[in-house]
């Protein structure tokens, strides 16, 4: 009898259909609800991981996120352990979506259940990783960086580090070593200068003196302190006269004279070459690395003036959006494979509609991606597109396999 058993076998009124509902519902609510509870414990560490992306784009030194009132932390954190009660129910949300549809399908359909909740799983937990590791962080860094700010930054790290590991050589007394390093940092410094200003993108404002002088100022003090080390208390003589130009510069610095500081530095860096005069070569390229730096950060202080300011409610949101929508887009080939397994589409009717379904991606995709580049636009049209034919793919093979109904019986055929 079982053989035979067809759907038609196993249908309910209006109200037992809405009773059945109800009791889904209840559990899968129920199931949310202790599920993000218990994960409200971690709720704060969770929050830190979702919003790593976020801090990850923003410049050294800006990482933080802001409330604006004294229950947005709390309410943030609420919003977090729900939506963790939402993706760690998942199998019980798909348990409970498979026993509401089950009585419309073939026996030999019915044993799917434990496919379906499995690979929903995974797919709902794929979706959410494949956001998370690479639709986020380009997305942030598209949102909060300038591709030039990036790239000169990055060099000037770079830079900097090069410039600490030869005022460290000189300590030990290798000029050499310490004046090679300096020049391959000059170098990248030039060709980074070079191509920025080759894009055609223009300094949003005039960079300001008082960064560049202010950062040569350090510089010095740095190079003064390591010629010091090198040379010992023999160099105590000339250093009194670099350290009189250094007060001299401090002073026209106080008083925002930065022609004067400027010139009194460069005194100051000429007078230091007289305590090595053999390495006078090699510590005037360590001297011209140093305002190199000084003049790149004073061109990137310049081109990054604006400054954002996220909420974590805000950031929040955006985040988890993302991950819900991913975690969904990941579900279209079993949310079909399941429809067509209860009749409600058709992989003739599938294939019919295709192009108008790829517009639809991307028209979703344009909507609920929040920047407007290509490159994020193509992560989420790609899998939605990918996700529909695979969906179509499974439709088609579900149909092939189910058995054909005699129209006079209404049975399978034999």
């Amino acid at each position: 009898m079982a053989e035979t058993e067809t759907p038609a076998d196993t249908r309910m009124s209006l109200g037992e259909h809405l009773t059945e509902l109800r009791s889904r519902l209840f559990k899968a609510t129920l199931a949310t609800l202790a599920l993000g509870g218990a994960s409200l414990y971690f709720a704060r560490p969770i929050f830190g991981l979702l919003m790593r992306p976020v801090l990850e784009a923003l410049p050294v030194g800006q990482r933080a996120l802001i409330y604006t009132s004294g229950i947005e932390e709390i309410n943030v954190l609420m919003k977090v352990g729900l939506y963790c009660g939402v993706f760690l129910s998942m199998p019980v949300l798909l348990w409970q979506l498979w026993g509401f549809i089950s009585p419309g399908l073939y026996p030999s359909e019915r044993r799917y259940a434990s496919p379906f909740v499995v690979f929903g799983s995974l797919a709902f937990l794929s979706g959410g990783l494949f956001c998370y590791f690479a639709v986020l962080p380009s997305m942030f860094k598209f949102l909060l960086q300038s591709p030039e700010a990036a790239a000169l930054v990055e060099q000037l790290d770079a830079a900097k580090l090069k410039a600490d590991e030869a005022e460290r050589l000189l300590r030990f007394g290798e000029f050499d070593r310490a004046a090679d390093l300096a020049k391959n940092a000059i170098v990248a410094l030039a060709a980074e200068g070079t191509a920025h200003a080759g894009s055609g993108d223009e300094v949003s404002r005039p960079a300001e003196p008082g960064v560049e002088i202010s950062a040569r100022f350090d510089g010095l003090g740095r190079l003064v302190d390591a010629v010091h080390s090198a040379v010992g208390p023999s160099s105590r003589p000339v250093l009194r006269k670099v350290m009189d130009q250094r007060l001299v510069a401090a002073q026209a610095l106080a008083t925002s004279d930065f022609t004067a500081a400027s010139k009194a530095m460069d005194a100051a860096a000429q007078a230091l070459t007289q305590v090595a005069p053999i390495n006078a070569a090699e510590l005037a390229t360590i001297w011209s690395l140093e305002k190199a730096l000084a003049e790149g950060r004073a061109s990137y202080e310049a081109s990054t003036w604006t400054r954002p300011m996220l909420t974590m409610r805000e950031q929040l949101s955006l985040v988890l959006l993302l991950e819900l929508a991913f975690g969904v887009i990941f579900e279209l080939p079993l949310v079909l494979a399941v429809l067509g397994m209860a009749g409600i589409v058709r992989s003739s009717f599938l294939f019919k509609y295709q192009r108008h379904a790829f517009v639809i991606c991307l028209i979703g995709a344009a909507l609920i991606t929040p920047t407007g580049d290509a490159v994020n636009l193509a992560l989420m049209a790609g899998p939605m597109l990918l996700c529909y034919e695979l969906g179509v793919l499974a439709v088609w093979l579900l149909e092939k396999r189910r058995p054909k109904i005699d129209p006079a019986s209404g049975l399978p055929a034999a």
